[in-house]
């Protein structure tokens, strides 16, 4: 059997080193976070988005959300409308503004990620992809990777929070 931790150790390494980088050339091009970006695009894919189905994909929690939330309305990319069942609650929506950044920041995306994965071939890059879908599929069906659990994304300090580690946006 292969010992996990190792494998653990590798997956947090590569993430970290594609989320910087992704980043870094997303801030430089457009002025926009990793981060920022995650949330557009799950406001935009996600029909009648709320915070917590931002909450449930993230696995951070819902006063982070909603603070991020705040500032990509602040900016002028996203609005909450009231939700017609539930007054406690609002759908997101991106402004025109937000629609035209995420539509940019999409291939600046989508190019800086090919190039760092190219040293992987698109068969092995495929079964990565299933892999770790089936792995987060996993997870997600039981309380693991949850927000606000102890020692998991969304608790103070911990990493996960869109920007940088330990840090919502």
């Amino acid at each position: 059997m292969t010992p996990v931790t190792p494998v653990f150790m590798d997956l947090v390494r590569v993430e970290t080193r594609l989320y910087n980088a992704a980043g870094a050339r997303l801030r430089a091009e457009l002025g926009l976070s990793i981060g920022q970006f995650e949330f557009l695009e799950i406001i935009d894919r996600v029909p009648g988005c709320r915070v917590l189905d931002i909450v449930a994909e993230v696995a951070i929690t819902v006063g982070a959300v909603s603070k991020a939330v705040d500032r990509l309305a602040a900016a002028g990319w996203c609005e909450r409308a009231a939700h017609p069942q539930d007054r406690r609650s609002s759908i997101l929506r991106l402004t025109p503004e937000g629609k035209r950044l995420l539509t940019a920041s999409r291939p600046v995306v989508e190019s800086e990620l090919a190039s760092l994965t190219e040293a992987v071939s698109p068969d092995d890059l495929a079964r990565m992809a299933a892999t770790l879908a089936t792995l987060r599929a996993s997870l997600e069906a039981g309380s693991h990777g949850q927000a606000g659990q102890p020692g998991q994304p969304g608790q103070p300090g911990q990493p996960g929070q869109p920007g940088q580690p330990g840090q919502a946006d």
